[in-house]
């Protein structure tokens, strides 16, 4: 089950941080976004080594909540499998290198070139993210007596209704499980509007 939406943002040393300025994903005069498929499981791989080459890209993840021998793991995943998004400028030489760049199969293009992502899609998704790159679709803008999913966590999956806000990063959720209802207390950031 999906809980939150991370955003993997790399360039020059942020690739050990996991982030980088949000000025360094801002489009320059030509520049647009563009996908690179990887190969299987070779995301973080190809971003890695697109960033040493010296271009800005975007590896949007999601965390997912697993069941795994009665335990629950939370654990980091492409949204995107085997895509990254790439800053290029086709008028500038080099961005052929992405196409021989380890992890990478090849840039997503037509017999005229690469397609550009339409515009605003990547920076939806960078804008929307908080501080620590998750992304939020709408744990921030919930109302008591909203419905709800629960995204994450034990209960992943399960429906119910936002009965308390407690402060901005927790709440209480009025769950139907099991011909019942329960009340359970919740990171807002496992909750979305249904």
């Amino acid at each position: 089950m999906t809980t939150a939406l991370s955003l993997h943002r790399t360039s020059g040393d942020a690739a050990e941080r996991g982030a980088s300025a949000p000025s360094q994903l801002a489009l320059g005069d030509g520049e647009r976004w563009y996908v690179a498929a990887t190969a299987p499981r070779k995301e973080r791989v190809a971003l890695d080594n697109l960033i040493r080459q010296g271009f800005h890209g975007l590896l949007p993840t999601l965390i997912e909540t697993r069941r795994h021998a009665r335990q629950f793991r939370t654990a980091a995943a492409p949204l995107f499998p085997r895509y990254v998004f790439v800053i290029l400028d086709r008028e500038r030489p080099g961005w052929r290198r992405v196409n021989g760049t380890r992890g990478v199969e090849r840039l997503i293009a037509d017999r005229d070139g690469p397609i550009a992502v339409a515009p605003g899609v990547v920076e939806a998704l960078a804008a929307a993210s908080d501080a620590r790159g998750v992304v939020r679709f709408g744990g921030a803008d919930l109302t008591i007596g909203d419905a709800v999913r629960v995204v994450a966590g034990p209960f992943a999956g399960a429906l119910g209704v936002l009965q308390r806000l407690d402060g901005p990063a927790r709440a209480q959720v009025l769950l139907t499980l099991l011909g019942g209802t329960v009340k359970v207390a919740a990171a807002r950031e496992w909750l979305a509007a249904v």
